[in-house]
């Protein structure tokens, strides 16, 4: 196989550790129950503290990538910035919500019980309302996206979610009366989004005036990319643990979750791409830009799932399913974005 540029191996081949990271949690929950049930006891206001310490370990060094001092550049492309904002903002959530809804309490309604599906529903709301963080550099560096563009989307996004995606997630889960417990979720995003992003930039100034930003952005941040993997991978492992017997007992379901979230995943990626040349946008801007819509910030998702619901929970189960097909969708998306670059007008014909 064909060496994909831009991408490394563990990020390539993510879905291969994700299933193995199910097998493995599997067999911990039902050959030493005692490891889960010791880790469900460390809890503080309904969060489970190692999880928050791994999914710290995964945030944060995405959250040094994010240059805000780039979203000074976004005048120069607001036509692209406004693509980018209304596609996440104004239409993924809720086609999320609407393609979720069909499929699992619809078409699947007989081979999914009523409460699972609303827990399904709901962890398909948490990834629909949080758009790609970290993962959109490397899906925009594999289609020759153009780098200043990609960091101002994400910067931008990121500010966004931070007033944004507690809003859009109480209105959609209240739509389905599901209820919200709004003081967790706020602690959600103040513990996985707003420290890290916190500590990224206080980081950053910190680095860059010592060192300069040559050093932070080609040895520092790589210090922290085992560790991301690890947290990654360790997280998945302990979620396993506890979602092992349901699993067993519920195998189809995981396939069930993940046919609406590919054909949302599809269906955001083309909206914005033919958006983009609709308005004569160089192929180098709308690649990333569908791709940062298309994707999700899984990490945020899963934790935040973690801290209102549970870690056994079929919420939980959802948002992991979403990190399960990511990888190779994207992929899949990836390869028809480069194969169509030749519709797009080149950069230097843009006025």
């Amino acid at each position: 196989m064909k060496k994909e540029a831009g991408i490394n191996f563990f990020e390539k081949y993510l879905t291969l550790w994700v299933i193995l990271c199910m097998i493995g949690g599997t067999l911990v929950g039902r050959y030493l129950p005692k490891i889960p049930e010791v880790l469900g006891r460390m809890e503080y206001a309904n969060i489970s503290m190692p999880i928050a310490v791994l999914i710290w370990l995964i945030i944060y060094p995405m959250m040094l990538k994010i240059d805000f001092k780039s979203i000074v550049n976004a005048t120069k492309n607001l036509k692209g910035l406004t693509i980018t904002t209304s596609i996440n903002w104004l239409i993924k959530p809720f086609t999320m919500y609407v393609i979720a809804v069909f499929f699992l309490k619809g078409v699947f309604g007989g081979l999914i019980s009523g409460e699972l599906a609303d827990e399904y529903v709901t962890g398909a709301v948490l990834l629909g309302a949080a758009p790609c963080t970290a993962m959109v550099f490397v899906w925009s560096k594999l289609t020759k996206g153009d780098t200043a563009y990609t960091l101002v989307q994400v910067a931008v996004n990121d500010l966004i979610l931070l007033v944004a995606f507690v809003p859009i997630v109480g209105f959609l889960l209240g739509v389905s009366n599901i209820t919200v417990p709004y003081a967790t979720l706020l602690l959600s995003v103040v513990l996985f989004v707003v420290t890290p992003l916190g500590a990224a930039w206080i980081t950053r100034k910190a680095v860059v005036a010592g060192r300069g930003i040559h050093y932070l952005e080609n040895h520092f941040i790589k210090k922290f990319d085992k560790s991301t993997m690890t947290g990654l991978l360790l997280t998945l492992v302990i979620i396993f643990s506890f979602q092992g017997e349901k699993l067993l007992t519920n195998p189809m379901d995981i396939l069930l979750i993940s046919i609406p979230l590919t054909i949302q995943t599809f269906l955001i990626f083309f909206v914005a791409y033919f958006w983009a040349r609709k308005w004569k946008m160089p192929h180098e801007v709308a690649s990333p830009g569908a791709m940062i819509g298309a994707s999700n910030f899984f990490e945020l998702a899963v934790a935040v799932a973690i801290s209102l619901f549970g870690i056994d929970s079929g919420v939980t189960l959802a948002t992991v399913v979403g990190l399960l097909v990511e990888v190779p969708v994207m992929l899949m998306l990836v390869r028809i974005s480069n194969s169509t670059r030749k519709y797009f007008i080149p950069r230097e014909v843009k006025a």
